[in-house]
């Protein structure tokens, strides 16, 4: 079964009526419902009775999210649910780093019963514990001088600082948060590079590639750091997709006998 999202996406916000100032456009996105004067939602398509919330030349209609707008946003939100969880991981370490950094043997007596508890599901994933980085660096971390874990921790809240940033941008849809993903993305890069020169992995191949296909992504359809006309270009395809808004749900008019526009049977009407 096929989700209407824009459908859903007024359910939540509301409708969006535009009444615009050219006569043709405004003539073909209002009609005579059983419920009086109603003016087409350029989000959803269906007739909303009553007077229109915003009004203005065709060219400034809102850009709502549908389609290809809905689908960027989508792409971007789940970006930064990507960059969330990754602060959250962040953060918890740093805490745990802080909590125990004084306590080397309680850590210790900790670490010994938390590996042999994994093994069950590493066998499963089929991880190698015993020679796996990630463990070796958490030894080697648990004999680390108090002072150097502090500032180990101090690093992580500061990776995780710059990944809610990121994360709140992409969230929010900010052209903003979209250079900031990109440049705190690449800065990164180089160290997941080094990363793969010490050793091959899954999870470190899969990580590198989702970032530079993001960095790839956010750079191109957002048209950053002048690729593709740049901001210019950018907001001139915002303001055309606005005015296709416009024209594309006012294509849908039915004429009645008598030659006068009248409400299209195939279109609901939402009270």
């Amino acid at each position: 079964m096929r989700v209407d999202w824009e459908l859903r996406a007024c359910a939540r916000k509301g409708h969006v009526t535009y009444r615009p100032d050219e006569p043709e456009l405004a003539a073909r996105l209002t009609a005579v419902t059983p419920a009086g004067q109603s003016w087409r939602c350029l989000r959803c398509g269906d007739f909303v009775p009553g007077p229109p919330k915003l009004a203005g030349p065709a060219q400034d209609a809102p850009l709502l999210l549908r389609g290809r707008a809905l689908r960027d946003a989508t792409v971007l939100r789940l970006l930064a649910a990507e960059r969330f969880v990754r602060a959250l991981l962040m953060v918890l370490i740093g805490y745990a780093i802080l909590r125990f950094r004084r306590s080397e043997g309680q850590v210790q007596q900790l670490f010994d019963r938390a590996v042999p508890a994994a093994r069950p599901l590493a066998d499963v994933l089929h991880l190698d514990l015993d020679h796996s980085p990630t463990i070796e660096h958490l030894r080697h971390l648990i004999h680390t001088q108090p002072k150097t874990l502090l500032l180990v921790a101090c690093l992580l809240f500061g990776y995780a600082a710059v990944q809610i940033v990121e994360a709140v941008g992409l969230w929010l849809l900010k052209r903003w948060g979209e250079y900031f993903a990109v440049v705190a993305t690449s800065a990164f890069l180089p160290l997941e590079i080094y990363e793969l020169t010490e050793r091959i992995t899954v999870l470190r191949i899969g990580a590198l590639v989702v970032n530079v296909a993001a960095v790839a992504y956010l750079i191109a359809s957002k048209r950053l750091f002048g690729v593709r006309g740049g901001a210019a270009a950018f907001e001139a395809g915002r303001h055309a997709e606005s005015l296709l808004e416009v024209e594309d749900a006012a294509q849908v008019r039915h004429v009645s006998a008598d030659g006068q526009d009248a409400f299209p049977p195939d279109v609901h009407v939402r009270h």
